[in-house]
């Protein structure tokens, strides 16, 4: 095989094409499906908790409600869990096999879609029947029914499959290709869930010897500290379990839908191997506020958040880039021409590049959150769930919108519905969530606490009211945008027009040809990435775990909502 020729093979995938059996596609299809199920439900949970900061008695209007924190919980697990996951499980394995041309492991596939529906189900039923309203954190010693923790636990067990599934195709893969570079697209996405699944350790580790213990009566008391510590090493980074699926777009797929290129194959691979490397030793600066926790280490978590932005601001930079070459390619000129050049008729360009624009505050706000001495201004305020709304509520949530205006055709074979209505979707939802996290954040630096239900606290501020309005506004935007969305692919789905779909990914060409010598070469070693990962989480989490070897086992459980 000649040097071009194989090049080429490492750049662009297989230009020939490559389809999944249809028996396959339909695993990936009802995986997807129930994240968009899960989703449904999240969002009118939502928009109840966007009212409610805006001082109106939702138990009234909701009757489905049991209780304010029952609802809380609900749109926790179900946007940021189950959604996110359901999505991921699906969208990752099915690039790495596009990209290594390669079906997936059918068992591994439907594995792992089972254990995502069944811990769907056990979530439902736990929340739903009111046994669980611990919130999506379940901090102890908030005590849920056990099939609250087998649920998550099932969910966790869904992506360690979608994982398995795609190391078996590299595997297979590696083992024809011994000198090949991993294409691009498949590094990204093995290297993103690589992350997930150390990160995931902990939180598995709390779940299974200790929640679930604790819940069903083996353990009568539990060590609260230690359980929010393990939470955490798992919850920050769980952050960039969601948001590197929407940077695998960013990076590889919108390039070619602007009409750009990758800016630079060795970037591209450094900056996910950066998170990797820092997203899961920063879990301490979510507990800045918590005693038993040295200041050495919540200096040393500091650090090593701030740490993980530099590869976010390389993705801007690289994306920007991208999107620039787009731009000008179809004609823009001058400073800032290409930026109208680019195709915001595409509703799947459009909803990915109004998820980037809010994305931009929500990194500045997370950095103020990271700031050890500006944390406590804004700790536990309605400023947090501001932030996260700009990241996880938009950059994701709006890059998965986008992405599934291409997916959602090319898995069922339907033209999308009405792309003017789609537009209208992701436009509704920007303006939206840009008012709600205005407001969160306005009455955050007045000092209004989130998670508590305004009507029912007992205490309130007039400096709050603005804020709560606002939130109020740009939720019920944000859920009139989502319920539009989910018209367009239930209508996609069951009414589409048959024929018309994209055949194929859209894969995105590498300006420059990936180096097949040299140092670069090593960024494709992922053994040593996950190796050099685990080093420095020792070094982050060793000392403290090393004085917390015995338990300190003081609470029993609680439920009161």
């Amino acid at each position: 095989m000649s040097a071009t020729t194989t090049t080429a093979a490492a750049t662009v995938l297989n230009p020939a094409g490559f389809q999944l059996p249809e028996r396959q596609l339909r695993a990936l299809r009802w995986t997807i499906y129930i994240g968009y199920l899960a989703l449904t439900a999240g969002i009118f949970h939502g928009l109840a908790q966007a009212l409610s900061y805006a001082d109106i008695d939702i138990l009234k209007f909701f009757p489905f409600l049991r209780s304010y924190y029952q609802g809380l919980t609900a749109h926790g697990v179900a946007n940021v869990i189950v959604f996110t996951f359901s999505f991921s499980n699906a969208f990752l394995p099915l690039l790495v096999a596009r990209a290594f041309a390669r079906k997936l492991n059918e068992g591994l596939l439907w594995a792992s879609l089972g254990a995502l529906a069944l811990g769907n189900m056990l979530l439902i039923y736990s929340i739903a029947s009111g046994k669980a309203s611990v919130l999506y954190t379940s901090y102890a010693p908030l005590q849920a029914h056990v099939t609250f923790y087998l649920g998550v636990v099932l969910v966790v067990v869904s992506t360690w499959l979608a994982l398995a599934n795609m190391l078996v195709v590299y595997v297979s893969w590696r083992k024809e290709n011994p000198g090949l570079r991993i294409p691009l697209l498949a590094f990204v996405c093995l290297t993103s869930y690589l992350m997930w699944f150390l990160a995931s350790l902990p939180d598995a580790v709390n779940l299974l010897a200790f929640l679930i213990p604790w819940s069903v009566g083996w353990l009568e008391k539990t060590d609260p500290l230690l359980n929010r510590t393990l939470f955490w090493f798992t919850g920050h980074a769980i952050v960039y379990a969601w948001l590197l699926p929407a940077y695998v777009s960013w990076y590889l797929l919108i390039p070619k839908q602007v009409g750009g290129r990758i800016i630079s194959d060795s970037l591209t691979r450094f900056v996910f191997i950066l998170f990797l490397l820092l997203s899961i030793p920063t879990g301490f600066h979510h507990q800045y506020t918590d005693p038993g926790i040295s200041q050495g280490m919540k200096f040393v978590h500091a650090i090593l958040t701030f740490g993980v932005f530099f590869p976010s601001l390389a993705t801007a930079f690289s994306v920007a880039a991208s999107l620039e070459m787009g731009g000008r390619n179809h004609g823009g000129r001058g400073l800032l021409g290409w930026i109208k050049k680019l195709p915001w008729s595409n509703p799947s360009v459009l909803a990915q590049l109004l998820a980037m624009i809010a994305f931009v505050f929500g990194g500045i706000t997370g950095l103020i959150n990271a700031s050890y001495t500006m944390n406590q201004v804004i700790h536990n305020t309605t400023w947090i769930p501001g932030h996260f709304h700009m990241t996880v509520g938009s950059a994701v949530a709006l890059t998965l919108v986008g992405v599934a205006y291409w997916l959602i055709p090319y898995l069922t074979g339907r033209k999308l519905w009405n792309t003017r209505l789609a537009l209208v979707s992701s436009w509704t939802y920007f303006v939206g969530v840009l008012i709600f996290a205005r407001g969160m954040a306005d009455a955050g630096l007045h000092g209004m606490p989130r998670r508590i239900y305004r009507v029912q606290a007992g205490y309130n501020n007039i400096e709050w009211d603005l804020g709560g309005v606002l939130t109020g506004i740009g939720g019920s935007l944000m859920f009139v945008g989502l319920l539009l969305f989910f018209v367009i692919i239930a209508m996609t789905i069951f009414f589409g027009k048959k024929g018309g779909a994209p055949r194929d990914i859209p894969w995105s060409e590498t300006l420059t040809a990936p180096k097949l010598s040299g140092w670069e070469v090593r960024y494709d070693n992922l053994k040593l990435w996950v190796a050099v990962a685990i080093v420095l989480i020792l070094i982050a989490y060793g000392p403290f775990f090393l004085g917390m070897y015995s338990p300190n086992f003081v609470s029993p459980g609680f439920k009161f909502f």
